[in-house]
């Protein structure tokens, strides 16, 4: 491997050792000084090029490609502001444990602090969010230079993916480039030379350094004491939140159902788990009972089994109390607690410790308890069904509920914050042959679109659906941007639009009118069909509730990216919360 220069050599370099590394997609947001990086990783068949024009919404790009896949997604962008706009992505990739791969390209140090253009201070910028950070030095012509390029980059993939030292994350990677930056050498000829120490990585196309993470597992004292604890405990609960990428609890998703089965025990488990996929075991509406004040009373359980973060459900929250006994699963070893009511943290590896504690268990178990909670549940159902079903007007909880239910198997949905993914949390119930994903790390509503475009381009050979509320997706109105080149991106955004954010109508700031409507009921007046023509997506508004399911699939099938419109109203949407919430408790003082 020659090079004309030392910053093309830097490039070169970088890019074969990501491909080394496993990396298949990288996303760029063109700019100058990132021009060999640029030119090496677009030159390179082993990798996929996304480019974006915004370096917000190419921050989301990447994070959408991470959550699909489990592996880092390199972001490049170039130097000064460009850089400042991928920290609301690094942020949710830090909260949320993504893998995300920031590769910085910045003026060289004789530039820094002299006003000269586009130089502002980008080491260590991303602060304590960054899982590892490193200036790599401006490239030189020296024997140690392909080592350290080498080394350093499988130091951030590993970094990235979670090392053993901390969870998975954001990397940042600063690499100041000197001109030329295209491959000319500084007499202006196009002529590679070979390095002082050769650019040649190791044979075999193997990684420079190779990284090997092995689960930690209980020992079988332990794995007998938490046995016969939970064996010795009727009414438990089993609590999943919002997971990640990397945590193994997705793949985990059936040995915590026949932890379940064996404990008797119900789940409950938000959207984002990947474990919201059985009926039998999972309570579809749990939020809405536990807002009764009596089955928060009778429900409130011996025991708590919980794995990931919580976080969408106050209902829940005010039953988890301290004076509840509860044990915190996790692999990582994160602090998931945040009402900080937590007694016991048990590092390990979920699925095998989930495994194993059921053989060590044996065959399942009813309990009175599991019964009754399986009773409620399908009460609030049949209640929730004859109030959703009693008219045809579309609805923001109806939406989510049918969105979920009308999808064919194997969809990935990639559910907003805010109300969307509430009201799957409330009505949906769980299917065994979906993917939910959605980026509750900071539980933004910003960079929607460009998760979702991730998601698609990762997942070319599964439907990709989104569930968003209108702010969400004007927020990241700028993620359609993506630059059409080659690849064909399908995905297909379910608009819930009330005009407006909905979930601060359910908040104090809705007792005082005087301020509400403009500084948190924040109606835009834009129409999505119009956001529509300007990006050349599709477009179909949905005017009937029982119009969505066909909408969306004739959607998905004509490809593309399709924005399917419903319109709702959101003093409607909150008397039809409560309407439904007191159907629920209704249903449930007769059960």
């Amino acid at each position: 491997m020659d090079a004309a220069n030392p910053s093309q050599a830097l490039a070169l370099v970088l890019v074969d050792e990501l491909a080394r590394c496993g990396v298949s997609d990288a996303v760029l947001a063109p700019g100058s000084r990132s021009t060999a990086l640029a030119m090496a990783l677009h030159d390179d068949p082993r990798i996929r090029l996304h480019v974006e024009i915004d370096e917000r919404s190419a921050g989301f790009l990447a994070l959408g490609l991470a959550r699909a896949t489990g592996r880092p997604a390199p972001v490049v962008v170039t130097s000064g502001s460009a850089v400042a706009n991928l920290h609301p992505a690094v942020i949710e990739a830090d909260q949320g444990q993504v893998p995300l791969l920031l590769l910085t390209a910045d003026r060289p140090p004789e530039l820094r602090h002299t006003g000269a253009n586009q130089a502002i201070d980008q080491v260590a910028i991303f602060g304590r969010s960054a899982r590892w950070h490193v200036d790599l030095g401006v490239a030189e012509d020296r024997r140690s230079a392909n080592a350290l390029w080498r080394s350093s980059t499988c130091r951030a993939v590993a970094a990235a993916g979670g090392d053993g030292l901390a969870p998975a994350g954001p990397v940042h990677v600063n690499l100041p480039f000197r001109e030329p930056t295209v491959p000319l050498s500084d007499d202006g000829r196009a002529t590679a030379a070979p390095f002082a120490s050769g650019l040649e990585g190791r044979s075999g196309q193997a990684p420079w350094t190779r990284t090997t993470m092995a689960p930690r597992r209980m020992e079988d004292e332990e794995l007998r004491g938490l046995a016969g604890r939970l064996l010795a405990t009727e009414r438990g609960l089993v609590v999943v939140g919002a997971t990640t990428p990397g945590s193994g609890v997705a793949a985990a998703a059936g040995a915590i159902h026949d932890l379940a089965r064996a404990t008797g025990w119900p789940v409950i488990a938000e959207p984002a788990s990947g474990v919201r996929t059985e009926p039998a075991t999972v309570l579809t509406h749990a939020p809405l009972l536990l807002s009764h004040a009596e089955v928060a009373r009778w429900g409130t359980p011996d025991l708590v089994l919980r794995i990931g973060r919580t976080g969408l459900s106050r209902e829940l929250a005010g039953v988890l109390t301290a004076q509840v006994p509860q044990l915190l699963l996790g692999a990582d070893g994160t602090w998931d607690d945040p009402e900080r009511t937590v007694g016991e943290r048990l590092v390990a590896d979920v699925p095998a410790t989930c495994a194993a504690l059921s053989v060590a268990l044996g065959l399942p178990t009813t309990s009175a308890w599991g019964d009754r909670w399986r009773a409620l549940d399908a009460a609030a159902g049949g209640a929730v069904a004859a109030v959703l079903d009693g008219d045809d007007v579309p609805s923001e909880p109806r939406t989510a509920r049918d969105v979920v239910a009308g999808l064919a198997a194997g969809t990935i949905l990639v559910v907003a914050s805010s109300m969307p993914i509430r009201d799957v949390d409330r009505f949906a119930v769980p299917r065994p042959d979906l993917t939910v994903l959605a980026n509750r790390g900071a539980s933004g509503i910003d960079g929607l679109v460009s998760t979702v475009l991730g998601v698609a381009l990762a997942s070319p050979a599964a439907p990709v659906v989104a569930l968003t509320g209108d702010l969400s997706l004007l927020h990241d109105a700028n993620g359609f941007l993506l630059a059409p080149d080659a690849e064909r991106v399908d995905a297909t955004f379910v608009v819930v639009d009330n005009d407006g954010g909905g979930i601060f109508s359910f908040l104090p700031q809705a007792a005082f009118p005087g301020s509400f409507e403009r500084i948190f009921g924040t109606p835009h007046g834009r129409e999505v069909a119009d956001l529509a023509r300007f990006h050349g997506l599709g477009y179909s508004e949905v005017v009937a509730a029982s119009q969505l399911t066909s909408a969306v699939t004739t959607a998905i099938a004509t490809g593309g990216v399709q924005l399917v419109h419903v319109r709702t109203d959101r003093a409607a949407n909150l008397q039809l919360h409560r309407e439904l919430t007191a159907a629920v408790h209704a249903a449930v003082e007769e059960a």
